[in-house]
């Protein structure tokens, strides 16, 4: 009898985590709904003279649209993690935390939007002149945008800084922490190769939520080990 109580509470319980994760997923899909939809325009597009009336816009939503809509679905997961939750209902939380940190998010996302900008026109530049060794070398680099940026988001939510402070402490933590590093790295190629290749199911529901967890689980270990190190 108490086995069957501790299997169904055991069973309550995932489905109810995969409960918070769909919904927070889907939120920030709705908050993202005209990039989506931009997004998925570029892959009917038969002419590339089209390209920049959808590239133009993705690239003016990102800042005011994507990134305080990520930076919300952080704050969801950090409360989660460091049982700080707030209101129990999700959709009134990832509000409070999308309208929190709005206009914060917004510069942030302006900053990593033009480096992901520069970024994609050296590859699409050396792509084009066939260059293998600019190419390596520019993957690798776009490896270290995509951990600095899911780091930065991190410490948006965990922390009180100033930008530029935000900015140069996500930096040396993004260099100076492999651990976190890899885990931030192979936790989000895992993720969306599982998300593209085996179970596509999960982009909708779980592919950004499980990315956040596991990303923010591993900034919160990394800084729960730095605290115990500065009281030895």
């Amino acid at each position: 009898m108490n086995n069957n109580l501790g299997f169904m509470g055991g069973l309550y319980a995932i489905s109810e985590w995969i409960m918070k994760f769909s919904l927070i997923n889907l939120f920030w899909i709705l908050f993202n709904i005209p990039i989506i939809f931009l997004l998925l325009n570029l892959l009917f597009i038969e002419q590339k003279e089209a390209l920049p009336f959808l590239l133009i816009p993705i690239i003016l939503l990102m800042p005011i649209l994507f990134f305080p809509a990520t930076t919300a679905m952080f704050g969801m997961v950090k409360g989660w993690i460091s049982k700080d939750e707030g209101s129990s209902h999700l959709f009134k939380s990832y509000w409070g935390y999308y309208k929190e940190n709005y206009k914060r998010s917004a510069l942030i996302g302006l900053i990593l939007t033009i480096a992901w900008m520069i970024w994609a026109a050296d590859v699409y530049y050396f792509f084009n002149d066939n260059n293998s060794i600019m190419m390596f070398l520019f993957i690798i680099m776009g490896i270290i945008l995509y951990v600095f940026s899911i780091n930065l988001f991190s410490v948006t939510v965990h922390y009180h800084m100033k930008l530029f402070t935000a900015l140069k402490n996500t930096l040396l933590l993004t260099i100076g922490s492999p651990v976190l590093f890899i885990a931030v790295a192979i936790s989000s190629g895992v993720v969306l190769y599982i998300s593209l290749n085996v179970f596509r199911v999960f982009l909708p529901f779980l592919t950004g939520s499980l990315i956040t967890f596991l990303s923010f689980s591993a900034f919160y270990r990394n800084h729960l080990n730095s605290i115990e190190k500065t009281k030895k």
